[in-house]
């Protein structure tokens, strides 16, 4: 890492040691539909402040995002970091649901393919049976809850390899999604994997996103936390996160 925390590419900026792609929301529809075209699994991932500091300490998860083929920043904390530090600067939050629904606008008038992997047993079903009502067109070869056991893996791997989709979601929640996404995509048929966490609930309305106004503001982890109190602890590296970012930017101001 460089000493300001930031090392630049011509298209990625990095925020402690995570890559993330300089990119807009259109951008990056317009590349993962370019990962259509290849032979291999390209991986795509959607990191926020948690995952950022998790990969801190968590060398199987920096390692997953470092060889992921899309990196786009979920959470304004990591826009803001961009702004903050030296480097380019993120042009604007790239939430991965947003992502995802964008994906499936575009793959409603085509003959690609997704398959839906995770959340609780049922969910994936009734995600897919809504986001199929709401995209006409789209077409979803299967699904699975992410609740199988290590010994359940291998018959999970086979299903997906016998519907050899297009673009494989992968809701396990980070950072097993990342791993296990890195671990596979050697024996996956599929062209693009994307680490949706929690998306599926969403998409079958079991969980309310928070609403416009607060997604506008940035604020959509502040309601994720208030209607989900479970989730303060996790929240806790948001101050973290932040602090790290001041520290590095008041020692580049220094230099």
């Amino acid at each position: 890492m460089s000493e300001n925390g930031v090392k630049a590419t011509e298209s990625k900026i990095n925020i402690m040691d995570v890559p993330i792609d300089v990119i807009t929301m259109e951008q990056a529809v317009s590349r993962v539909f370019s990962f259509f075209e290849t032979t291999e699994c390209h991986s795509v991932y959607t990191p926020n402040p948690e995952i950022i500091m998790a990969a801190q300490k968590d060398k199987a998860l920096m390692d997953a995002l470092y060889h992921a083929s899309l990196i786009v920043p979920d959470g304004i904390g990591v826009v803001l970091a961009s702004r903050l530090l030296k480097g380019p600067k993120l042009p604007e939050r790239v939430a991965g649901y947003d992502l995802v629904q964008n994906l499936f606008a575009h793959m409603a008038t085509t003959d690609y393919t997704v398959y839906f992997l995770g959340g609780a047993p049922g969910v994936s079903e009734e995600a897919a049976k809504v986001m199929q009502k709401k995209y006409k067109g789209l077409k979803i070869t299967g699904t699975d809850h992410g609740y199988f056991k290590e010994s359940e893996e291998e018959a999970v791997i086979q299903r997906i390899q016998a519907a050899k989709p297009d673009l494989l979601l992968v809701g396990l929640g980070a950072p097993k999604q990342e791993k296990w996404i890195e671990k596979n995509r050697g024996v996956l048929p599929v062209k693009v994997c994307i680490g949706v966490g929690g998306s599926f609930d969403v998409m079958a309305g079991k969980v309310k996103r928070a609403p416009v106004a607060f997604q506008k503001l940035g604020l959509e982890w502040f309601y994720r936390l208030i209607t989900q109190p479970t989730r303060a602890k996790r929240m806790l590296q948001l101050p973290v996160f932040a602090w790290e970012v001041v520290k590095l930017s008041a020692k580049n101001k220094n230099k």
